[in-house]
Parts: structure tokens; C-alpha cells; sequence
């Protein structure tokens, strides 16, 4: 049984926690709060909050569960795997929700949120925070971790010795919420935001260099998801990526298996292979 929960907020480290929120909220449009000493910037279907720490670092991720059964599974989920459960306390949900820490030391939060989504009457140009991917220094450990807390495996990247090399992860119908590389370091890898259809896309690339933010990979077109994409860099380095047409994959879908090369990555070119 999938999770009924999605990728609802991601906590950043940032030199400069208030900047960086700025620049999310000039960019994609929305407001800008304080919050604990940090930042943090809202806009419909998307939030983000930024501490002072090192660029590029991943504090947490926030996941919206469906209702309180579907908290309660998480919570199940956790205490069959013998991973420790840790309250919660976030300002987005309804009360403290359930947190863990995975073998990497990623720390990851579930809970009730108060609203579905922080929505505007009208979004000029909606883009809905969908995933967040990290790097592991021994990925398939950190797969094998995810997959007894509850997230399923919809596409899986491997070498020609075998060595899992990507893996991308479901927690409701979308095709992957969360997804591991492997890579030298552990680290933060990148986030993305779902756009309406590939016209999003090209909408993106306007306004990326009205505001002269180059484009840094794509458009292109991923294997697995078969997602349309572009990335680029926000101040502290952090890959952005904006997406249109991700995959919807059903309950009892198979783990596809891919070959690690760059025409997986994208099927129109060149590729940005980890490691």
C-alpha cells in the first residue's frame, strides 16, 4: 500500500537564509516569512524553509499525509522496521507529525498540514514543489532503508556489473517523490516542481533568462518518469529543476530496470550522470 502522502515542504541549509528565500519568492512568486531564526518562502503548492547552515544541505524534508490514517501507517511502517520515531513539531502541520532519521542522517517528517496547499486565487505560472532526490555514498543500503518505511520503487538505474546506480521512489500515485543516486559523498542532489504541460516548460526557459539565469541541463526528456525537464541554479548553488508530465503509475506497478548511460537520464542528449 503506497504511503497517501506527497512531498509538501523542503527545510535547506543556506549562508544566507533570508536572501535565498527572497530570491524563491521574486522568481517563482509568493511571500516570504520569518520563522525560528530562519526564513521561510510560501506559494501555492509549494514551501520552503531556509536556516543558517551550509549551502546545499538538506535539513528535511516534509511530507503531507493524506489524513491521520495515513500518518498512522507511516507510524507503523516505522515502528515494523525498528527505525526509531521522533516527534515532529513543524509549522505546517496541525499538530507535531512523525520524523526519522534515515542511515545517511537525512531527516524526514510526516504529518496532517493544516491546508492542502498554500493556493492563490490565481498562479500566473503554477509550479508545485513534486520531489526531492539526495545522493548516498552506498545507495542501495539506503533504498533497501526506504523501502521498509513504506516507499515503493517505480525505476531502478543499474551498471553492467549490477551496482544500483538511481533509484526513484513513490509515495502516492506520481511516479517518484523521493529518489537516490549513487555518488562520491552523501549530499543533497537536487529539487523539482511539476508543471502543467511542456508549454510550462517553454514558459520556464523565458522567464529564466528575462532574469538572466542561464539554463543549465535541458529541455530534455527523462527515461524513467518519462518527465520533460530543465535545471538551473538558484544563489547557493542548489540544482533546480522544473518538470512537466511526470508519469501516474498504478498500485501494483513493477520496478522498471534501466541501464546506467546518459540516454536514460535523457532520451534527447546529453546527460548528467552522478557518478
Amino acid at each position: 500500500m503506497n504511503l497517501r502522502a506527497h512531498l509538501h515542504a523542503i527545510h535547506l541549509g543556506s549562508p544566507d537564509p533570508q536572501a535565498l528565500a527572497t530570491f524563491y519568492a521574486e522568481l517563482f512568486g509568493g511571500s516570504v516569512t520569518a520563522f525560528d531564526g530562519g526564513s521561510m518562502y510560501q506559494g501555492p503548492d509549494r514551501c520552503l524553509l531556509f536556516s543558517k547552515g551550509e549551502p546545499r544541505s538538506l535539513i528535511a524534508a516534509h511530507y503531507a499525509a493524506e489524513d491521520a490514517s495515513a500518518l498512522a501507517l507511516v507510524h507503523e511502517r516505522l515502528a515494523r522496521s525498528g527505525t526509531k520515531a521522533e516527534a515532529a513539531p513543524a509549522p505546517l502541520f496541525e499538530s507535531d507529525g512523525i520524523g526519522f532519521l534515515d542511515p545517511d542522517g537525512n531527516r524526514m517528517a510526516f504529518g496532517v498540514i493544516r491546508t492542502r496547499s498554500h493556493r492563490a486565487e490565481h498562479d500566473p505560472l503554477p509550479t508545485r514543489l513534486q520531489h526531492v532526490v539526495v545522493g548516498s555514498t552506498d545507495a542501495a543500503r539506503l533504498v533497501e532503508f526506504y523501502c521498509t518505511v513504506g516507499f515503493a520503487v517505480s525505476d531502478q538505474v543499474s551498471d553492467d556489473e549490477g551496482t544500483l546506480r538511481a533509484c526513484f521512489l513513490r509515495s502516492d500515485a506520481e511516479h517518484h517523490s523521493f529518489a537516490i543516486f549513487q555518488t562520491p559523498r552523501n549530499r543533497l542532489d537536487h529539487h523539482c516542481y511539476e508543471l502543467k504541460d511542456w508549454n510550462g516548460i517553454r514558459d520556464w526557459g523565458d522567464r529564466l533568462a528575462a532574469r538572466r539565469i542561464p539554463v543549465k541541463w535541458g529541455p530534455g526528456r527523462h527515461g524513467p518518469g518519462n518527465n520533460l525537464f530543465l535545471f538551473f541554479h538558484d544563489p547557493d548553488g542548489n540544482w533546480v529543476e522544473v518538470s512537466a508530465e511526470l508519469e501516474v503509475v498504478g498500485e501494483n506497478h513493477p520496478a522498471g530496470q534501466w541501464a546506467h548511460e546518459e540516454r536514460t537520464l535523457n532520451s534527447w542528449g546529453t546527460a548528467f550522470l552522478r557518478s
